[in-house]
């Protein structure tokens, strides 16, 4: 069963009318209350969602679980952080790993770094090791959180505060209309734990292999699955039915949402 109502286009529009220009802050307190213990956030540890879990943190420790996407190939800087975290909050982060029955046969097949062979293969890579294990973490959820800005990449300037997922799940973007200027002013002001990776050149991180650092005059984004053109540099987590115009998503309302 879907969280929303058959018409959910209308009711993500109404809840982007009513709550969208609000407060990050404002926006997570009324999320968590609303969805408690129904509501997860996918921290990545990177810069927007160390902001987050600081936010979600100064509230309370058990209204939302933050679930990290183990791929088994995030840099140690990365495994640092968490641990820096972990033990520091006292807080139980849930780690999903990829499922060894669908790695292992893939890695044999392909080999370790397949990614660098065609796209086909770096999303099922993607899929291996982050879409199934967020399927598992987002199982039973009716909403989660996400870091996802519009200023990070041309694909994402569409972004709404609340979209609906491809389930029917709410997804929430508090930081939509962040800039980057403000998430750091943030993590300056209340001296939160980041990622040291960011300090050197590396403005957003996901596995090693995949990541590099960036020069000055690039997109923020120009370091994630460089060797692709930018309109494919997503690896799925964000791709879900609201990327369509509204009256798509109401001709598949029907079918897909029951």
């Amino acid at each position: 069963m879907s969280s929303l109502p058959d018409n959910r286009a209308e009711y993500i529009a109404g809840l982007n009318a009513a709550y969208g220009d609000w407060p990050a802050e404002e926006i997570l307190d009324w999320v968590t209350d609303l969805f408690a213990g129904d509501i997860a956030f996918a921290n990545s540890f990177g810069l927007e969602d160390v902001v987050i879990q600081h936010i979600i943190l100064r509230k309370s420790t058990a209204s939302v679980e933050s679930f990290v996407l183990d791929t088994g190939r995030l840099p140690p800087e990365t495994y640092d952080l968490i641990e820096r975290w972990r033990v520091g909050t006292d807080y139980p982060f849930r780690l999903l790993s990829p499922k060894a029955e669908l790695l292992e046969p893939f890695v044999q097949a392909h080999g370790p770094n397949s990614f660098y062979q065609s796209i086909e293969l770096r999303k099922q890579c993607c899929a291996i090791r982050k879409l199934e294990p967020l399927s598992r973490a987002l199982a039973g959820k009716k909403a989660w959180i996400t870091g996802l800005r519009r200023e990070q990449s041309s694909a994402r300037a569409r972004l709404e505060v609340f979209e609906a997922d491809a389930k029917g799940r709410v997804k929430v973007n508090p930081l939509a209309a962040w800039t980057l200027d403000d998430v750091w002013t943030y993590i300056k002001d209340n001296k939160v734990p980041y990622n040291v990776l960011h300090d050197r050149g590396f403005p957003s991180v996901g596995c090693a292999p995949c990541t590099r650092a960036i020069e000055a005059h690039e997109d923020i984004r120009a370091g994630r699955w460089w060797w692709e053109a930018e309109q494919q540099r997503e690896c799925g987590l964000h791709q879900n039915s609201l990327d369509k115009k509204p009256n798509e998503l109401r001709q598949e309302e029907r079918s897909d949402v029951r």
